[in-house]
């Protein structure tokens, strides 16, 4: 098996023999990485520094930053290595994996030397990562390390919302590697070809109960199958047992060829899974988060916890709830075009509605005329009856009332004698209906006034011109008769 995330660490030639050599350290004449030195295979070198300074610093960062501090001391390792973990080789195989995975974190035999103590902080980067293979002893094969390893720390806990459909129900979700519209065209088809891997019996009938598109172009499409028996009744095929026969190989393989990646049964967990489900927490999961996720449920009733390991569920996850707020974002869209459609048909429908009133009163004054001429013509001729003279009485009692001064037409009188002065108290004032602003009021002012200062000079120029012009006149009649005399 080759490792090819240990390249930094200083290999620079590949043998025949297994990629983890081991064995004694031998110089192969190249500097590695951490060192002068570099031993074959694994590539650990002596100058990796010295076993008080580099080895208790990377042990005391790992114990602090992520919680295993018990891994970094050489006394530790000789207690879990010694006393909690020496059982018995007859024990159980997940004791024993168990004893294996704390022997690679905490004290690994395999080269007999300090180099154990970085091999076994190697593990505990493997092991809090979810990947690699934890070498610990020469005769004992080596631990895999996977997510669901309870030292892996990308893991968290979400919630899924249970599902409430019975195993009567026989709802079966198949998820298809294809795009929802290719689907939805090839709907028939895909029915046919279902029901002829069921083994195309007459007596069954594949149906589709709906199609959700999902991230990654996939789609979900989950289906049913009705069962007809010969005396005409007709029941659906319960879920575990269509998700049983869709599980075989032969039938699993022709659904893959149709596309489908992943088929699962639609039921509700019952109360005893649930509870049994809540109580023990999932491999690799502590407890105490496990605790702690079933106290922040939301809402317990509809919600359940599951553990999400590694950042491949964690973007799986996302990308189905970007597209779960999509297709809400649509629903919501097309409530909303709904609604104004609605508004709209209620607006028509009220119009409508007063139209019809008023039509309704104008046809039953209508009417009410017809019966009172029809009813006119058919007493003509008739004395009055008792009935007739007893409602004529009832009628001019009722008009006396409204005649009274006091009464409603006395009122009504005196309503509509207000709602004229009103009106025309409105009409005069809205014939005031322009003002002056006061400082435009005193620039007119203060024009008027320079023109009537103006007309006043000019009205005293022509005073005294008025005053030459006579005195000129005098002048040349008193001169005339002189100058007679004088020519005389």
């Amino acid at each position: 098996m080759l490792f090819g995330a240990f390249g930094g660490f200083g290999t620079t030639t590949t043998t025949a023999g297994p990629a983890f050599s081991f064995s004694a350290p031998a110089n192969t004449g190249t500097t590695g990485l951490f060192g002068a030195t570099q031993n074959k295979g694994f590539g650990f070198g002596t100058g990796f520094g010295t076993a008080t300074g580099t080895g208790t610093g990377l042990g005391t960062g790992l114990g602090t930053g992520l919680g295993f501090g018990g891994f970094s001391t050489q006394q530790q390792q000789t207690t879990l290595g010694g006393g909690l973990f020496s059982q018995p080789t007859q024990a159980p195989a997940q004791s024993n994996q168990l004893i294996n995975t704390a022997s690679a974190l905490s004290a690994p035999t395999l080269l007999g030397d300090e180099r154990d103590a970085i091999l076994a902080k190697w593990n505990q980067l493997q092991a809090f990562w979810g990947t690699g293979k934890g070498y610990f002893n020469n005769n004992i094969a080596p631990v895999d390390f996977t997510q669901e390893n309870p030292f892996c720390r990308f893991k968290a806990v979400g919630y899924c919302c249970m599902t409430n459909t019975k195993d009567e129900d026989g709802l079966v979700v198949l998820v298809f590697n294809r795009k929802e519209t290719d689907i939805r065209s090839q709907q028939q088809q895909l029915v046919e070809s279902l029901h002829k891997i069921l083994g195309g019996n007459q007596t069954l009938s594949v149906n589709v109960e709906g199609v959700r598109t999902m991230p990654d172009d996939q789609t979900e499409v989950v289906i049913y199958v009705v069962e007809r028996s010969p005396n005409g009744t007709s029941r659906r095929v319960p879920a575990t047992t269509l998700y049983a026969h869709f599980e075989q190989a032969n039938i699993k393989t022709s659904l893959q060829q149709l596309g489908v990646t992943m088929s699962m049964a639609r039921t509700e967990l019952s109360p005893a899974q649930i509870k049994q489900l809540l109580q023990n927490a999932p491999a690799g999961v502590d407890p105490i988060i496990w605790e702690q996720a079933k106290v922040d449920n939301p809402d317990p009733e509809k919600l359940i916890p599951v553990p999400m390991v590694g950042f491949r569920e964690l973007l799986r996850r996302l990308k189905v709830q970007d597209q779960m707020t999509k297709q809400h974002q649509t629903r919501l869209d097309i409530i909303s075009e709904d609604i104004s459609e609605l508004q709209k048909n209620q607006t028509t429908t009220m119009a409508k509605i007063a139209q019809y009133k008023r039509k309704l009163m104008d046809l039953s004054h209508r009417t009410l005329q017809v019966l009172i001429k029809q009813e006119i013509q058919r007493k003509s001729g008739y004395a009055i009856q008792a009935d007739e003279e007893q409602l004529r009485v009832q009628l001019d009692t009722i008009q006396c009332e409204l005649n009274a001064p006091t009464q409603f037409k006395g009122r009504l009188n005196e309503l509509m004698s207000q709602i004229r002065m009103q009106n025309h108290f409105g009409a005069v004032r809205a014939e005031e209906k322009y003002y002056i602003d006061a400082d435009l009021l005193r620039e007119i002012k203060q024009h008027l006034k320079q023109q009537q200062e103006g007309l006043s000079h000019l009205i005293s120029i022509i005073k005294d011109d008025l005053e030459d012009i006579k005195l000129i006149e005098h002048g040349l009649n008193e001169s005339i008769p002189i100058r007679g005399s004088v020519f005389s």
